[in-house]
């Protein structure tokens, strides 16, 4: 009868191809052990929400946590608290590895500047949308007496005119001064009074001797 078990020395390829699949299946069972320890792998940390708050406030919660933050950013919103944190990326709820880092945007203390354009002379609507254009929020229209209609003046901001390339918060309130077409029509030295000017005493005696005369 012959032998029916494989002798090593008969078949080494067959052996040789046995010892490498067993040593890959102990290298893929060692690596995803390793990946498992190294990723903290169902220990994931929930991202706390820190909106609204201030940083100093928000830095105990996250690094209770045991997560890292770094401040990206800064806007203004009117809503929220200046220098309180606006926004956080991963957002609020997202599972995270333990020593992530949390990005912050914050709420600037105050509204960004921006220089006034320079607008005498343009015409209402290209002054208009050049303001807007920089950035203004709060823009309105205030017709005062002038040669050309709709010709920009100036612009001011809580009656004062502003000079060109000022810097202004771009939230101020300001006013476009624009021209009606419409100049001041002066009399004598006293505009706003609606009296005709007295007659001349001499003239009025004149009269009286023409009268008497005929």
């Amino acid at each position: 009868m012959k032998n029916s078990l494989i002798k090593p020395g008969r078949y080494p390829f067959v052996v040789t191809l046995l010892s490498a699949m067993l040593v890959s299946c102990v290298i893929v069972f060692v690596t995803l052990k390793w990946l498992d320890a190294y990723t903290l792998h169902n220990k994931a940390i929930i991202v706390p929400d820190v909106k609204g708050l201030q940083l100093e406030e928000a830095s105990r919660f996250l690094l209770r946590s045991g997560l890292r933050y770094n401040v990206i950013d800064s806007v203004f919103s009117k809503e929220v608290r200046p220098g309180a944190i606006v926004e956080v990326v991963p957002s609020v709820g997202s599972k995270v590895k333990e020593g992530r880092i949390v990005f912050i945007t914050l709420n600037a203390l105050s509204s960004q500047m921006a220089a006034i354009p320079v607008v005498t002379d343009m015409s209402f609507r290209q002054a208009y949308a050049l303001l807007k254009a920089r950035g203004f929020e709060s823009v309105e229209i205030a017709y005062v007496s002038g040669a050309y209609k709709d010709l920009a003046v100036g612009v001011e901001l809580h009656g004062r005119l502003l000079e060109g390339n000022e810097m202004v918060q771009l939230t101020a309130p300001l006013i476009l001064k624009v021209s009606n077409g419409m100049p001041d029509i002066f009399m004598g030295e006293n505009p706003e009074s609606d009296e005709l000017p007295a007659a001349d005493p001499s003239l009025q005696s004149s009269n009286s001797d023409a009268e008497t005369w005929f």
